[in-house]
């Protein structure tokens, strides 16, 4: 197999993946429409795709970190479309969130191990993995396209299609899996070196999270916000939602170029400072303008996305399922969290009043990261690489008279 070709297999199949994270924030305007949710009942949803996420990612993480599980990324697609595809069956509340909280529990299988891989294959470019992540992202941008074709011409009851994404996923990750498996008799596992910087570690999970509850904020809600600041319908809300997710697939092919020539940490930072305004934009700026500051905040939040997973990589570099766990799952699912009390306040008041303390959270990202190192990057080694100098050595011994 090529060389880039696991790369981009892993990237096709990361979308088939993140299209059912973007699929939950897509279909809260059709259970607000059909089944007349209100905002909090409808982040509910929100918030059961990410609660059992938020547990579970960093559990897979520490499991891949003690033995290899690439079975994992078949297994959680079927998993993560299947719960995404009943979501819609059932008017029973509790059912649909039972069903999209089984979908969550998929997407937080897949993650760690599937950056594990990615990291394998790309050994270590900051490019590749950006690659990695941007199949995510497009995955993101894809579902509300999705969705508007398949729900909004047949209603909720045709959500079973949507689990086609990932019946090709699935089947997308048999051939990574077989190449990654004939390097020989490590297959697709590596032992990191290097000294786990914790301290930093935190400081940069805290950051995703303030991140990850400004996305997930406005990922639930863009919809109808854009609806009631354009004057559009519901054809203004889903391009909202498209051009979000567009904007993040545009940043994260930007972040890994960026950082290759001045770094992540730096490159990060910048891309935090630049967003506070754009989010403010979206709260305060009405009519069509909303568009473009849509796009902006997405590229601001995405172009440091890639650059964070590898950077929890090199922080613990001898935990890196866990580190992926944490920085590709627990902190951006646990931004879902947040969502209920969004929309609780919105309520309450209004959207618009409920959005408008999500500006500072990009400021906040943007102090933590003026405190963080650039880390050297963490040198993997396969274990039957690191078995040629052991066998060198015992040769060496051998052929040493005895005293």
């Amino acid at each position: 197999m090529p060389r880039n070709r696991p790369i981009i297999l892993l990237s096709v199949g990361h979308a088939c993946v993140d299209v059912y994270q973007g699929a939950v924030a897509s279909l809260v305007p059709f259970f607000i429409a059909e089944r007349e949710y209100s905002y909090a009942a409808a982040s509910g949803i929100v918030l059961a795709a990410s609660l059992l996420s938020s547990v579970a990612q960093p559990l897979f993480g520490a499991l891949t970190d003690r033995r290899a599980m690439p079975w994992l990324l078949p297994v959680s697609t079927v998993l993560g479309g299947l719960g995404i595809a009943l979501s819609g069956i059932s008017g029973s509340y509790a059912l649909t969130l039972l069903f999209v909280a089984i979908s969550g529990i998929g997407v937080a299988a897949y993650h760690p191990e599937s950056a594990r891989l990615a990291r394998i294959a790309s050994r270590g470019s900051h490019s590749a993995m950006s690659w990695f992540t941007l199949g995510g992202n497009l995955g993101f941008a894809a579902a509300p396209v999705m969705v508007a074709v398949v729900v909004a011409h047949g209603g909720l009851q045709l959500t079973p299609l949507l689990v086609l994404p990932a019946l090709a996923g699935s089947a997308l990750c048999l051939p990574v899996l077989r190449a990654l498996g004939n390097r020989g008799p490590g297959g697709g596992t590596s032992i990191p070196t290097g000294t786990d910087d914790r301290r930093s570690f935190v400081k940069l999970s805290l950051a995703v999270v303030c991140r990850s509850i400004l996305f997930v904020g406005l990922s639930t809600f863009i919809s109808v916000y854009a609806e009631q600041r354009t004057g559009g319908g519901r054809s203004a809300g889903a391009v909202a939602l498209f051009v979000l997710y567009l904007g993040g697939a545009v940043g994260t092919a930007l972040g890994g170029s960026l950082a290759n020539r001045w770094g992540r940490v730096t490159v990060a930072r910048w891309s935090y400072l630049g967003s506070v305004a754009a989010t403010a934009g979206i709260v305060f700026v009405p009519g069509p303008a909303l568009y473009l500051f849509v796009a902006l905040t997405s590229v601001g939040l995405y172009v440091p996305f890639s650059l964070q997973v590898t950077l929890g990589q090199d922080y613990l570099p001898t935990r890196v399922g866990t580190a992926s766990g944490i920085t590709l799952g627990l902190t951006v699912s646990i931004g879902g969290l947040a969502s209920p009390l969004i929309g609780g306040v919105a309520d309450a008041t209004s959207l618009q009043t409920a959005l408008a303390p999500l500006s500072v959270l990009p400021a906040l990202a943007w102090l933590v990261f003026r405190t963080l190192p650039e880390p050297t990057p963490s040198k993997l080694v396969t274990p039957e690489a690191q078995s040629v100098p052991a066998r060198q050595n015992l040769r060496r011994r051998t052929r040493t008279p005895s005293a």
